[in-house]
């Protein structure tokens, strides 16, 4: 019994040999499993005891520190794992002591730079985790992290390139509106006073249309370093838009303003630009207006700002402007430049809306069919309406004129377009043009593709442009007249006999109608000498084969006098006011059904 019992021992004895050799040799088969593991992946790996001491590192992490594995084993983990902010270079929180005292899975802030042992910087982005055994013990950390500069650098770059103008490296405008609200907002916040500007380039059309746009981007590059040549750190200079650049002054009273623009003035005048050889003389017209607790609003800093721009391009160009609100002719433009925004809104949101008056024969039994003048209205949020002469001079000013006649046309051949049982007895339907579409030589051509792609009936539309702008533009309006002619399109001079030159000129037009200025039928019956200017006026267009229509007729006197005089068509209040399209529409259905 004895020796059974002794072999038993023996033989349990070599089993748990054997058993602890196998547990010895899986873990470290596991061990060396988990270290194939941790030098595989791509992020650096760095394990500590429970004191924040280095005991493993992989080859990422090796490469990122500059430490090796032996080097780094037993090292404070501070000193293998230097950290700060790359915007303040101040150093950052140890996220593996902060693992250890707070017991809980740490990350690194945003902004966070290693800089290795020898001198390397690298963009990083970590986390700290608590290493525990079985028992929930902490046994040190686990502390993870990855090379993120190149993202970072891709990140720096897109942000940069949405607020900084690609030509010439300054902020762009949106940049420079929110930076003036931060300097509007402490403005307001705490009394101080900052300067914005306005800087325009004279003479700068002359060098890209002489040269070509290559050498107006040249031109705008050293612009744009000759003015940060005479800035402080904390100026914020812009491009706002073509040759046009803003400057925001910050904690920066007007007098040292005006002496900072008047430098960069004479800056500029001194300046040569060459080009091929060709020398150029560059000037700046410069709008300035004070920031301060008073200031409203950004938008209203800006246009103040770009109307005194305006006055000084005025007033000779190579000027300087300072914008004060009690400034009639700048507030008068000030007003022009709000109005421009409201502009803009409604064509791209189509704030405004068509209206329409009636035409009528100054013979009320006469059987023609219906006429109408299209008119325009700009309706705001509160359901307002603004008539054109409150905003058409903004808009002729501003270059929007003919983005205006465009949406009128298109909004007006649409309509029609889809009423073709009404535009089959539609006799004429008048619309108003602008002397600034008569110079745009791209606005004939959009008109034609209107008229093609619609199938309006060129001899259903009458396009009605002002004495005054047709003289001013005389070769460019007796082109475009003679193109859309040829397409069936009628025309109406407006207006006529406001000018002094008018049936001089008169000749040289190929209008179909004359619109008697209403300043003189208005006051026909009273006044003998209006009531001359009514005959002459239609004599002489009746003489020339022309229709004449007397605009301005406000009640039934004016009318009877009318057809005593001649005239061929009458509009006014006492004939009808003007209404929403819709309402013409049932105008023409009425004649439609007769």
């Amino acid at each position: 019994m004895l020796v059974v019992a002794a072999i038993r021992d023996v033989t349990a004895r070599k089993q748990a040999e054997a058993a602890l050799l196998q547990s010895k040799e899986a873990l470290s088969l596991q061990k060396e499993r988990i270290q194939v593991t941790l030098e595989s992946i791509g992020d650096a790996v760095i394990t500590t005891d429970a004191r924040g001491r280095v005991n493993y590192c992989n080859a990422v992490a090796e490469a990122l520190t500059g430490w090796s594995r032996t080097e780094a084993h037993g090292q404070a983990v501070s000193a293998v794992f230097s950290i700060v902010n790359e915007d303040t270079g101040e150093p950052v929180d140890d996220p593996v002591a902060r693992c250890l005292s707070e017991d809980r899975v740490v990350g690194l802030a945003g902004h966070s730079l290693l800089i290795n042992r020898y001198g390397h910087e690298y963009a990083i982005q970590d986390s700290a985790a608590p290493i525990r055994d079985r028992e929930g013990a902490l046994l040190g950390v686990v502390l993870v992290f990855s090379d993120v500069s190149e993202q970072r650098r891709m990140t720096r770059e897109i942000s940069h390139r949405a607020s900084h103008d690609e030509l010439t490296g300054l902020v762009n405008r949106r940049e420079f509106e929110l930076r003036l609200e931060r300097v509007l907002e402490a403005a307001h916040n705490d009394h101080s006073e900052h300067v914005l500007c306005f800087m325009d380039l004279d003479q700068f059309k002359v060098v890209n249309d002489s040269c070509g746009h290559a050498a107006g981007d040249v031109l705008l590059g050293q612009i744009a370093d000759l003015f940060r040549q005479h800035l402080r750190e904390t100026d914020t200079l812009a491009r706002i838009g073509g040759d046009e650049f803003g400057l925001l002054l910050e904690h920066c009273g007007l007098d040292q303003a005006k002496r900072v623009v008047n430098i960069l003035r004479d800056a500029v005048a001194e300046y040569r630009f060459a080009w091929d050889d060709k020398p150029f003389r560059i000037g700046v017209s410069i709008g300035v207006v004070v920031v301060n607790k008073d200031s409203r609003s950004t938008e209203n800093l800006m246009h103040a700002a770009d109307s005194a721009c305006y006055m000084a391009k005025e007033a000779g160009r190579n000027c300087v402007r300072i914008f004060h609100e009690h400034d009639a002719e700048l507030a008068r433009r000030h007003g022009e430049m709000q109005w421009v925004s409201l502009i803009q809104k409604a064509l791209e949101e189509d704030d405004f809306e068509l209206y329409a008056q009636l035409i009528e024969s100054v013979d009320p039994d006469s059987a023609i069919g219906l006429r109408c003048e299209v008119l325009l209205r700009l309706v705001d949020e509160a359901g307002r309406i603004t008539l054109p002469s409150v905003f058409m001079p903004a808009a002729e000013r501003y270059g929007l004129a003919a983005r205006i006649d465009l949406w009128v046309i298109d909004h007006m051949f649409r309509w029609l377009a889809g009423q073709p049982e009404v535009v089959d007895r539609l006799e004429l339907c008048s619309i108003n043009l602008s002397g600034h579409s008569l110079s745009d030589h791209l606005f004939e051509a959009q008109v034609l593709r209107q008229l093609e792609t619609t199938g309006v009936p060129g001899e259903k539309i009458c396009f009605e442009i002002t004495e005054t702008a047709a003289i001013a533009n005389l070769n460019n309006a007796t082109r475009f007249i003679q193109t859309l002619k040829s397409h069936g399109c009628r025309f109406a001079l407006d207006d006529f006999g406001s000018g002094l030159s008018s049936f001089a000129y008169l000749k040289n037009l190929p209008v179909d109608f004359l619109k008697i200025d209403g300043a003189f039928v208005k006051d026909m019956v009273e006044d003998p000498i209006d009531l001359a200017m009514v005959r002459a006026i239609n004599e002489i267009g009746q003489l020339m084969g022309k229709q004449t229509i007397a605009e301005y007729v406000e009640n039934a006197a004016i009318r009877d006098q009318l057809r005593e005089v001649g005239v061929d068509f009458v509009q006014g209040f006492a004939l009808s006011r003007p209404q929403p399209i819709a309402g013409i529409l049932k105008e023409l259905q009425s004649v439609a059904a007769l």
